[in-house]
């Protein structure tokens, strides 16, 4: 056998040809080849490596065999390396100074290398952008990455021409929460960026009708989970709620009616209900309706579902 090449003898097959036993894995090929015709018996043959196992975490990070993964949220995705600033080697040594000014032009160029394009300094600014806005929502990474791929569809189908990279951004931000089933309101990103709900809402619709996106019509069952973290109510709270809303939904009581209004009163009365109350001018806040709004569809709630709450 070639030396340079992992192969082993496989017993448990015959050559359709020859009739031979002696079959060899070529994972270098991807292949099983007959050792006395040189018939290839299968190809496309998947290297699965060998098995290991591992019982603690330094084991695990010992034994892996592959990188970290893609990350949609950097303009390399990032594949590239990058040179810490910290002067000191990979073994935790401090480089000695007559080798700091070598070290320091490789950092710089190796800086300058990582976007060396106008599209990539592009994505760089993008992608700074989504993760400043974010980490303002709390987002989690999932969205993130979603986000983020949404922007680069939208920049390979030339989307961003004519319009600012950050309301594009925003936008994508925005498309990524509903899909993901934790919606954002536009009032939120209007407040904690320089775009207005306008623009934000107007990008918005362009972006999904361009890139072919399916959204659903947000739930009042999406706000809920968010809204009772945010007034640190109890898990009791949480499952009362959703009782009524899904009350409401089965009567049909939701259809015309804003569903952040009708989660935020559907939370009013559970509060009361389990002992918990929170006022309308705290859910108010947290949710950012009125406190008529909340007043009117809790009121309207209470008669047709016939829930009394005792205010």
């Amino acid at each position: 056998m070639n030396g340079n090449k992992k192969q082993d003898i496989e017993y448990t097959k015959k050559c359709p040809q020859c009739g031979s036993i002696n079959l060899a894995k070529d994972y270098s090929r991807g292949e099983i080849v007959c050792q006395k015709c040189g018939l290839v018996v299968t190809e496309d043959l998947a290297d699965h490596g060998p098995e290991w196992r591992a019982f603690d975490s330094e084991q695990h990070k010992k034994k892996a065999r592959a990188g970290p993964p893609v990350k949609y949220t950097l303009h390399d995705k990032g594949l590239s390396t990058s040179i810490s600033w910290k002067n000191r080697d990979a073994y935790g040594r401090s480089i000695p100074t007559k080798n700091r000014s070598q070290i320091y032009r490789l950092r710089k160029w190796q800086r300058r290398t990582r976007i060396s394009s106008a599209s990539e300094r592009s994505l760089a600014e993008a992608f700074a952008v989504l993760s400043r806005v974010s980490s303002r929502l709390n987002l989690p990474r999932t969205i993130r990455e979603r986000a983020g791929m949404l922007y680069r569809k939208a920049a390979q189908k030339n989307l961003i021409r004519g319009r600012s990279v950050e309301v594009v951004v925003i936008a994508t931000v925005y498309a990524a929460c509903r899909l993901a089933g934790m919606p954002r309101t536009l009032d939120e990103l209007s407040k904690i960026t320089s775009m207005s709900r306008r623009d934000i809402g107007r990008t918005y619709r362009f972006v999904v009708r361009e890139l072919g996106l399916k959204m659903s019509v947000p739930s009042p069952l999406d706000y809920v989970s968010r809204f009772v973290n945010d007034l640190k109510l109890g898990l009791d709270v949480k499952k009362k709620t959703v009782e009524i809303l899904k009350q409401a939904i089965d009567e049909e009581l939701t259809s015309g009616r804003g569903p952040i209004g009708l989660a935020a009163a559907s939370l009013y009365m559970a509060s009361v209900l389990c002992g918990e109350r929170r006022t309308q001018k705290e859910i108010s806040d947290v949710a950012r309706v009125t406190e008529v709004t909340i007043r009117n569809r809790y009121k309207e709630l209470s008669k047709k579902l016939g829930i009394k709450v005792n205010i």
